[in-house]
C-alpha cells in the first residue's frame, strides 16, 4: 500500500494581480508611470459599480492600488494593511546600469547595497540575486510609500 499526499485545493499557474495599499493613489500612479514606465487603468468592479478603482499594469501583470484610510480599501482586504510594507521585484530587459543612472537622474534614492552580494562585479549598487527564473542582476531603490522596488 502506498501512502499519497492529499491533493491541493489548486495547482496556482500564474499571479494574477496582487493589491499595493498606497497614501496617495495620484502620486502613486505618477511615480509608477514616470519613473517604470507603467500604465495606469481606471476600472469599476461589479461588486462597487459606483466607485472608480485605479491600477498599474505592465506586461500581463496588474497592480491593484487601493488608498489607505480614505475608503479606497476594498473588501476582502489584508488583515494588516499598511503603505510601505511591501517588498516588490519587476523584470526588464534594460541593462541595469542604465536602470541605476535612469533611477539616480530622476531623482529616485537608490539603495546603497555595497558588500552586499555583487561578487560578479556589475557596478557600483547593483547585486546579483536568484528570482524566480535564476540569477539576475538587481538595483534596489523605494517607492513614495518606501515600498522597496528591485
Amino acid at each position: 500500500m502506498t501512502s499519497s499526499s492529499p491533493r491541493p485545493a489548486a495547482t496556482i499557474q500564474s499571479l494574477d494581480h496582487l493589491v499595493l495599499t498606497v497614501k496617495s493613489i495620484s502620486a502613486t500612479k505618477e511615480w509608477y508611470t514616470k519613473t517604470l514606465g507603467m500604465k495606469h487603468e481606471s476600472f469599476v468592479s461589479a461588486s462597487t459599480p459606483d466607485i472608480t478603482r485605479h491600477s498599474l499594469t505592465f506586461g500581463t501583470q496588474k497592480i491593484n492600488l487601493h488608498e489607505c484610510g480614505k475608503g479606497q480599501e476594498f473588501e476582502p482586504k489584508a488583515l494588516q494593511v499598511q503603505p510601505g510594507s511591501a517588498d516588490l521585484c519587476f523584470l526588464t530587459s534594460d541593462p541595469v546600469n542604465e536602470v541605476r543612472k535612469r533611477l539616480i537622474e530622476a531623482k529616485v534614492e537608490v539603495v546603497d547595497l555595497r558588500g552586499e552580494g555583487n561578487e560578479l562585479g556589475l557596478g557600483e549598487g547593483v547585486v546579483v540575486r536568484t528570482g524566480a527564473r535564476g540569477r539576475l542582476a538587481s538595483v534596489y531603490c523605494r517607492d513614495l510609500d518606501g515600498n522597496l522596488i528591485e
